[in-house]
């Protein structure tokens, strides 16, 4: 069903000619028609029109989105899904008032999820995975970007990057890799952050490089993890493998993440739960893209990230689900978007544009996805009929999605 004709759209939503990088006032403007067709051929969008004139084209699939929405796909362009093992243990230590540092002070968070990961064979791996991308899809999202950095060692990062290119060789959605062998100290270097630094520069890059296994390279930049210099060592060794930097940045602390992001040209700098001024205007006179995560605040009762003082400074926001098993084991994007609403106050036009556009923007996926505009693929979510597009956050507890297409085809 590649070639196909969706008829009766009430809404057809992020309609664009040109589709540059949002930032500041422009995520607040969400070009929509009404009672329009879109036509899909060859898996791509190949055209659009009003409802007044329309007629199917031979052999065409005519699909009636009677009176829905349709929408882009979710660009998800911060996600950890490949791991071996949940960690709801901590999830209970959580609510018995443990903090995140404290879990992982005792061999909990990232160090554990390593711990199972390293005994669990890239088999396991690839068919969890494969199994959480195709839950994602049926919620959504058209495009998706994948970190390593449950490994810590030389043969488990590969593996896990393995892993992520195996998926990226069957999934239907575009799928972009990034080597996060910076995600934490392991055990065997505890008191030596140094020397796993010199570990991931002189083995582990050239090893991944050699297989051309990643697109970008990330470090998590935090007190007790790895400090601003020790990121900008990493991601400059990176950039010489042809790696791009995608920043863990503020999220504890003011790390110096975001200053670091931006001076190493970062395609983005994610978290941003702990902003300051001078942290803010530097992300706004760049176009690094800053990345909001809601759903780790939400999960570790932080305080959410200060969305409306980003946009007011003028700088590009993309949103992202961050699913991984110990701060946001959650990749629905729909709850992301509300969630962005409800709690970061950022208008459901902005919400839109920065899990669609702007997230294609934080995968470089931009000419792909994220948008309305001929000659993209067609991954796009057709809804129940909406009162509105502000109904989609505000009714945050409904599954509003009709179906979901992927390159023309309904997904099942």
């Amino acid at each position: 069903m590649s070639n196909a004709l969706i008829i009766n759209i009430g809404k057809l939503v992020n309609v664009r000619n040109e589709y540059p990088l949002l930032k500041g006032e422009a995520l607040a403007v969400l070009p929509v028609l009404e009672n329009v067709w879109l036509r899909v051929t060859g898996g791509r969008i190949a055209g659009m029109g009003s409802m007044q004139q329309w007629e199917a084209a031979p052999g065409e699939n005519i699909i009636d989105a009677k009176g829905g929405a349709v929408l882009p796909g979710w660009c998800d362009s911060h996600t950890h899904i490949v791991f071996a093992a949940t960690r709801e243990d901590e999830f209970v230590d959580k609510i018995k008032g443990l903090s995140y540092a404290e879990i992982a002070a005792k061999g909990g968070g990232i160090v554990n999820s390593a711990r199972r990961l390293r005994q669990t064979t890239e088999e396991e791996l690839f068919e969890s995975a494969w199994q959480r991308l195709h839950k994602l899809i049926q919620q959504g999202t058209a495009a998706i970007e994948i970190k390593s950095g449950y490994g810590l060692t030389v043969a488990d990062e590969l593996k896990m990057l393995r892993v992520i290119r195996r998926l990226k060789q069957q999934s239907p959605i575009p799928v972009k890799a990034t080597f996060l062998g910076a995600h934490a100290v392991p055990e065997e270097y505890k008191g030596n952050t140094d020397g796993y630094v010199d570990l991931i520069i002189q083995e582990m890059l050239p090893a991944i490089a050699a297989e051309q296994l990643a697109d970008y390279i990330d470090v998590f930049c935090e007190n007790g993890f790895f400090s601003a210099a020790q990121t900008i060592r990493v991601c400059e060794a990176g950039i010489k493998h042809g790696l791009l930097p995608k920043i863990h940045a503020n999220q504890l602390s003011l790390s110096g993440g975001v200053q670091a992001g931006v001076q190493l040209g970062a395609v983005s700098v994610d978290h941003l739960e702990t902003m300051d001024d001078a942290a803010i205007q530097t992300l706004a006179g760049s176009n690094t893209i800053g990345t909001l995560l809601p759903s780790a605040a939400f999960f570790l009762r932080m305080a959410f990230q200060p969305a409306r003082q980003l946009i007011s400074a003028g700088c590009a926001v993309a949103l992202a689900s961050d699913y991984n098993p110990g701060s946001s084991p959650s990749g629905n994007m729909n709850l992301v978007v509300a969630m962005s609403c409800i709690q970061m106050k950022m208008l459901p036009e902005e919400a839109l544009n920065a899990a669609t556009i702007n997230g294609a923007y934080a995968m470089q996926l931009e000419h792909e996805v994220g948008s309305i505009t001929v000659g993209k693929l067609a991954n796009l979510i057709i809804t129940q009929p909406l009162p509105s597009l502000a109904y989609l956050p505000y009714s945050f507890g409904d599954n509003l999605i009709e179906k979901v297409m992927v390159g023309g085809n309904i997904w099942a």
